[in-house]
Parts: C-alpha cells; sequence; structure tokens
C-alpha cells in the first residue's frame, strides 16, 4: 500500500513538473532550479533534442553517481521519477503541443514556480527525487566543508546566472530567480506543513500562576525550564508553551494579567514530532 501511495506521488509530482515547464516556464524563456533548468539551458542551445530526452540526459548521469551514496532503493525510485517526468514533458510538448497557458512574465514565474513547488514536492513525498545536482550537492558536501544548502545555492545560482547569456535577457533571469524563491516556499509548506502552532519562550517572575492559568485555559502543553542570566548570578525561569495560533492572543492575555513585565519570544513551530509529555 505504501509503495501505491509512493507511486502515486511520483506520479502527479511528475505531471505538475512537466505542465509546468511545458505550459509556464519555457514559452516565456524562464528557467527553473537544478537538473530541469540545466536540461532548459541545453535544450535552448540544442533544440534539435527534445526537452524530455535533456532532463534525463542531464540527471541520469548524475544519479546513477549517487548509487553508492544514497542506495539502491532511492536511486530506482529517482529513476523512475526523471523518466516520468521526461514522458510527460515530451508528451504535453512534442505530441498533445499543449500551448502556453500565459505570455505575461510574471504570471508565468508565479505559477511556474507554484506547480514546480508541488511537483517536487508531492516527489519527495513519494520517497523520491526529481534530478542529479541535489545528489551532487549532497556528495560535495560530504566531501568538503560546506553544507548541502550552500552548493544547491551555488548550483542554481550558476543556472540563473547562465540563463542571461542564453536567452540574453536579465529580466527574465530576475523572473526565474523569483520562481524559483515560491517553489521552495511551496515546497516548505508540502514537507513541513502549514505552520498553525507557535512556539512561545516566556521569562516571569511569576511562573507558578502563570503556570496554573495556562495549563487551565490552554491545557498542558509546556515545560519549565530553569536558567541563569548572562552574568552567572541572576537565576532565571523559563516557561516554554506550544499553542495553536487561534489562542496566541488569549495567552498573551492571560500573561499580561499575570505578569506586565513577562519577556515573551514567538516562533513558528513548523514541524513537531513525538509527544508532549
Amino acid at each position: 500500500m505504501n509503495e501505491i501511495k509512493n507511486f502515486t506521488f511520483m506520479l502527479f509530482g511528475s505531471i505538475f513538473l512537466a505542465f509546468a515547464t511545458v505550459c509556464f516556464l519555457n514559452p516565456n524563456s524562464l528557467i527553473t532550479g537544478g537538473g530541469i533548468g540545466l536540461a532548459q539551458l541545453c535544450y535552448a542551445l540544442f533544440p534539435s533534442i527534445t526537452l524530455g530526452i535533456w532532463i534525463a540526459i542531464i540527471s541520469i548521469p548524475l544519479i546513477l553517481i549517487g548509487m553508492k551514496f544514497f542506495g539502491k532503493g532511492f536511486v530506482v525510485k529517482t529513476l523512475i521519477s526523471i523518466a516520468l517526468i521526461s514522458f510527460f514533458t515530451d508528451f504535453l510538448k512534442e505530441v498533445i503541443k499543449v500551448p502556453a497557458a500565459t505570455n505575461e512574465t510574471t504570471l508565468a514565474a508565479v505559477f511556474g514556480g507554484l506547480l514546480v513547488g508541488l511537483g517536487v514536492g508531492l516527489t519527495m513525498l513519494g520517497k523520491s527525487s526529481t534530478g542529479g545536482t541535489s545528489i551532487v550537492a549532497e556528495i560535495i558536501s560530504a566531501k568538503t566543508r560546506f553544507k548541502t544548502s550552500q552548493i544547491l545555492l551555488m548550483i542554481d545560482g550558476m543556472i540563473m546566472f547562465s540563463s542571461i547569456f542564453v536567452y540574453g535577457d536579465v529580466e527574465k533571469a530576475l523572473f526565474s530567480i523569483m520562481g524559483v524563491y515560491i517553489t521552495t516556499k511551496i515546497i516548505d509548506q508540502l514537507l513541513s506543513g502549514k505552520p498553525s502552532q507557535k512556539s512561545v519562550t516566556i521569562v516571569s517572575k511569576n511562573i507558578a500562576p502563570l503556570a496554573e492559568e495556562i495549563s487551565k485555559h490552554l491545557g498542558r502543553h509546556g515545560t519549565i525550564l530553569k536558567g541563569v542570566g548572562l552574568n552567572q548570578q541572576t537565576d532565571k525561569t523559563l516557561l516554554l508553551v506550544i499553542v495553536d495560533f487561534s489562542k496566541l492572543q488569549l495567552l498573551k492575555k492571560i500573561i499580561k494579567e499575570n505578569d506586565e513585565d513577562a519577556f515573551l519570544v514567538i516562533q513558528e513551530a513548523s514541524e513537531l514530532y513525538g509527544r508532549d509529555y
């Protein structure tokens, strides 16, 4: 059952990626990051080879290089994803010849970035990957002091910079960067979920009554922490609370009623794992 679910994610992810590339990005000379972005540049330079084939040519060798680092299972799933993306790209572009969804560059960057984000996110939810540059980045990171995210940023930066010379348009490159930014946000939302909860750290001199009121009105989802000030002479007591966004104002009201001088730090709690004891 899990394998069927994973394949379904990979299938729809591939369709979204192909549709975004064929109907929004490529007709407007916009590119995305990673292996698909490289394939777009190669297709612009050598259009005699189809875009779908270029995606396979760019991605498959890089994926095979990563086999000994990531295991056969992951690599096989990634190869399947690339095969699906290549197939749907050429099917949409060469076989049924789907026209551009829009010729407005801004709309193409926004919706293209959104659909690419959906495609990549769904593929990752299917325990797969969408190309070789992320695998290369992981390998380089393991061999150097650079983080994977830094290497990916450098690779995508070079792809965007190269597009200026390939397409001869600086504005298109800037719109492409905007699209990639939207893509990363959509991927983050899909993988982490909507940050509907907040992590609130409270520093107060009235922790005991404050904790009692919070437990009474918001439930027992907090931890009391003991700390020391930077001068190492003042003892401090902190209360860490996870609260739904809808109840954040109620929490603030409770804190103000019990300690007007309390200090608060409010952060997004985008990923929560395990059990709160």
